[in-house]
């Protein structure tokens, strides 16, 4: 057996594009991950936070653009100003996307045709939700609180090489809330043909306790075929707060990218690189 533990990272961001999950009051991306500015040698990336205006250049899939940044802060410890801003999901369509991927293509194929505004984390309407007052997350969700998020990953990848277990520790998330895990593979974000991101593994939720406490254990056969095998190794996992609170099955959510799933802990670098397993 061999057991591998990693430290996840805070963020907002799914893919560059929308530039983050996550929008403010009046329209803005607040963006905590990669960042893109205008660089000597063209385009350069990095992490860090900034307020991300919601008319930025969009470039075709695969390749990068400046974002038009309004404002930089630190993502440990945004001004007051930023850490007191409400979070909303993204409008549908989604603004600033070039990622058009059907994410429930036999629960919603016509998810690309609806049209909804951006809500308040804590306003998002449930469907079926007969009695308001039962639901859990009644109070505006803010920066402040988002960034109190921290996780850790534990892999386990048995002497056989077949399969890997996946377990998750987090605190600090949204109390009594859904969350979901997908799994992002190598081929996800392939410009010549990109797989659809899927959970990772189903049941693919939990729900957070009074203190924004949750754990997720499952095992998935296979996550880490060797580079250059052909086979869709997994890169990187992703801890979705759910705005609507539903689970969605076999996919992540209706929408992605901000919709109604919220990136809130991933890597920031890759990590898997040495783990490998096959069938």
């Amino acid at each position: 057996m061999r057991s591998s533990t990693f430290t996840l990272d805070l963020t907002t961001q799914g893919p560059l594009y929308p530039p983050s999950e996550v929008m403010d009051e009046d329209g803005n991306f607040i963006l905590i991950g990669a960042v893109n500015r205008e660089g000597p040698d063209g385009v350069e990336t990095g992490w860090g936070g900034a307020i991300v205006a919601a008319d930025s250049p969009v470039p075709p899939f695969g390749e990068r653009a400046p974002y038009r940044i309004l404002e930089t802060f630190d993502p440990a410890t945004p001004p007051p100003h930023v850490a007191r801003k409400v979070l909303h999901t993204l409008p549908i369509p989604l603004p600033c996307n070039n990622y058009h991927m059907l994410f429930a293509p036999e629960q919603a194929p016509g998810a690309r045709e609806d049209v909804r505004p951006s809500y308040g984390f804590h306003e998002t309407p449930i469907p079926d939700l007969a009695r308001p007052e039962d639901r859990q997350l009644r109070r505006p969700v803010t920066l402040g609180d988002w960034i109190g998020a921290r996780g850790s990953l534990t892999v386990d990848i048995p002497d056989h090489c077949r399969s890997g277990r996946f377990r998750f520790a987090m605190e600090g998330l949204l109390p009594r809330s859904l969350y979901t895990i997908m799994s992002l593979r190598s081929g996800d974000l392939d410009p010549g043909g990109p797989t659809r991101p899927e959970p990772l593994g189903v049941p693919n939720v939990f729900v957070t306790d009074a203190e924004g406490r949750g754990a997720y254990d499952v095992e998935i056969a296979d996550p880490f075929p060797a580079p250059g095998s052909g086979g869709n190794r997994i890169v990187n996992v992703v801890v979705l707060f759910m705005s609507y609170q539903l689970s969605h099955g076999g996919a992540i959510g209706r929408y992605g990218l901000g919709g109604d799933i919220h990136a809130q802990l991933k890597f920031a670098r890759p990590v898997f690189g040495d783990l490998v397993t096959r069938r």
